[in-house]
């Protein structure tokens, strides 16, 4: 699969999602109606190494991340613990080769917060991990809809 294959599955399959480039990724924002400057994201999509986050060598060709915030119970349930936050710069230790392809991991910077990433997915690869993709989505929703909540109170005031 390519990356824009991967984000037009997710928007086709998942309504109210908006990709949004920046950084040299695409992250994939839960904002019907482009209510909030940019929504709650919940996947990213990441085809470059960038200065802090090389650990994952997406320099390769045609090597790309999918990055998938996950529910803590979810993250917990596949990896076990959270690792520690990274020093600047640094990676987490989990022990994962955060360069192997078309697998479910922890991801190299991020997973001190419940982030996973699987790099250039095959199809079914791609299939079996869409339901967290979509667990992220519809925790994505919940947050979008406490803003969005938040600021029509502070609007009405």
């Amino acid at each position: 699969m390519t990356p824009e294959e991967i984000t037009q599955q997710i928007c086709n399959k998942l309504s109210g999602v908006v990709p949004k480039a920046s950084w040299g990724e695409t992250s994939l924002f839960y904002n019907p109606g482009r209510v909030l400057p940019n929504g709650a994201y919940f996947c990213t999509i990441k085809q470059n190494n960038g200065e802090n986050d090389k650990a994952s060598n997406l320099d390769r060709e045609g090597v790309f991340r999918v990055a998938i915030g996950l529910n803590p119970k979810t993250y917990v349930r596949l990896f076990g613990q959270k690792p520690a936050r990274p020093g600047k710069g640094g990676i987490v230790a989990t022990g994962h080769d955060f360069t192997k392809l078309n697998e479910l991991m922890p991801h190299p910077i991020y997973a001190w917060m419940f982030w996973a990433q699987i790099l250039s997915p095959s199809r079914d690869k791609f299939e079996n991990v869409f339901p967290l993709i979509e667990e992220a989505y519809h925790e994505a929703v919940k947050k979008f809809e406490k803003k969005t909540a938040n600021n029509s109170v502070a609007a009405e005031q």
